[in-house]
């Protein structure tokens, strides 16, 4: 049974750091890439950041230079490093996962809030 559960959200002030956690299990974690999303209220919800198997990774433009996803393999957890963190950060973080290669299937988690407010 595939299970992705987030932590590490919170409400932070503008500029300041969160560091969100993805633990996955029932899969071959270091086998698949990995995606971080976000969404807030009325929006739909938006990619923010992916690692291959390999480690090479991708962001959003609207996060370059400011969100780092790293992971590790050893502990099947995948991570969100966010820095100088922007009001228009504030989201519901959810931790995606394509498992399979012929039929995949998707994952999400729960998800964690984001606050980033004064």
């Amino acid at each position: 049974q595939v299970q992705l559960v987030e932590s590490g959200g919170g409400l932070v002030q503008p500029g300041g750091s969160l560091r969100l956690s993805c633990k996955a299990s029932g899969f071959a974690f270091s086998t698949y890439a990995m995606r971080w999303y976000r969404q807030t209220p009325g929006k739909e919800r938006e990619w923010v950041a992916s690692i291959d198997s390999d480690g090479s990774t991708d962001y959003a433009d609207s996060v370059k230079g400011r969100l780092s996803i790293v992971r590790d393999n050893a502990k099947n957890t995948m991570f969100l490093q966010m820095n100088s963190l922007k009001p228009e950060d504030t989201g519901v973080y959810y931790c995606h996962a394509r498992v399979g290669w012929a039929r995949p299937l998707f994952y999400w988690g729960q998800g964690t809030q984001v606050t980033v407010s004064s």
